[in-house]
């Protein structure tokens, strides 16, 4: 009897020894197999985002290295032939291109800081206590972001169109000469009109939901401190939404640069807009119209990088300032 107790006593260290490893093991199983969750939920989106972002980037940019070549005086069969960097290169030199760059710019220079103001200016008044039927206010302000781009695009060219436009038979019956929205001193105005009518709600949104959040008690101490409504907008709450502002201007900024629905469609009614007017709609006529489809993905992959260059860049100044 003593033997056998001593046979259990020792056989009990082996058996917890076994327990433990087998213990151990399934706590590996378990943490192996949570830690696969999280892939395997974002397997759907990385699948869709790969085949539909990078994939298609990917064939632009591959395609941009070769050209269409005709032998014979240019009579004879089209040969796909190895181009280098020349697509590039004349791209990098096209006054077409190059003009509609310096259109955006121009553009983004006008459009952005109004649209940006005008929303944080509603965002301000939603979020005091001066305005009433906030909840109405903030719906109107976020509908026409809610308004298809192209159904937009089409009833703004109803008021711009000569001979149907309310605003022209307003200007008429008032007997003043009525601006040429369609015109070619007045269409990029007309389009930043459009822009900001879509978009505006949008970043009002993301200003009021960064108001929402910053807690009653700081403005509180700012009054006691002598703060008017005016003084706490300007010193308390611009300072604390300024994350909120630079996604708004990053937004903006990269929109601005992929500027094309609003001419695209504008252009059945106005001989303005040609088919350079923006860096998008050249390389989509280049690639689609002129069925130059390797001109056309290099175009397309100076775009991405452009893009690319200036948010990078914004965001490295705005965190430099920021001391980030």
């Amino acid at each position: 009897m003593t033997t056998s107790a001593s046979q259990t006593a020792a056989a009990e260290p082996g058996a917890r020894a076994v327990s433990l490893a087998s213990m151990g093991r399934r706590l590996r199983r378990s943490l192996s197999s949570r830690a696969l969750v999280p892939y395997l939920l974002l397997a759907p989106f990385l699948t869709l985002f790969v085949c539909f972002f990078f994939a298609p980037l990917f064939y632009a940019f591959s395609q941009s290295f070769y050209r269409v070549q005709r032998s014979g005086l240019g009579f004879g069969p089209p040969q796909v032939v190895w181009a280098g960097a020349d697509n590039y290169l004349r791209a990098l030199s096209d006054p077409e291109f190059l003009d509609g760059i310096r259109r955006v710019i121009l553009f983004g220079l006008v459009q952005i800081p109004v649209m940006m103001i005008l929303a944080l200016i509603i965002a301000l008044l939603m979020d005091s206590t001066v305005i009433r039927f906030r909840r109405f206010f903030r719906l109107a302000a976020f509908v026409p972001y809610a308004i298809p781009g192209v159904v937009a695009v089409i009833m703004w060219g109803f008021f711009y169109s000569p001979g149907f436009s309310p605003i022209v038979q307003l200007f008429n019956m008032a007997h003043v000469p009525p601006p040429d929205f369609l015109g070619p001193g007045m269409i990029l105005y007309s389009i930043g009109n459009i822009s900001t009518w879509e978009f505006m709600g949008y970043n009002m949104i993301i200003f009021f939901s960064a108001l929402q959040a910053i807690p009653q008690e700081i403005y509180e101490s700012g009054r006691l401190d002598g703060l008017t409504e005016v003084g706490v907008a300007l010193r308390l709450k611009l300072p604390l939404i300024r994350p909120a502002l630079l996604l708004g201007l990053l937004f903006s900024l990269i929109g601005t640069l992929q500027l094309f629905n609003e001419p695209q469609i504008l252009s059945r009614l106005s001989g303005s807009i040609t088919a350079h007017f923006t860096p998008n709609i050249f390389a989509y006529n280049i690639a689609f119209v002129q069925t130059n489809y390797y001109y056309g993905g290099a175009l397309a992959v100076i775009l991405g990088l452009i893009t690319f260059v200036f948010s990078f860049g914004f965001l490295r100044l705005t965190r430099g300032r920021s001391g980030g």
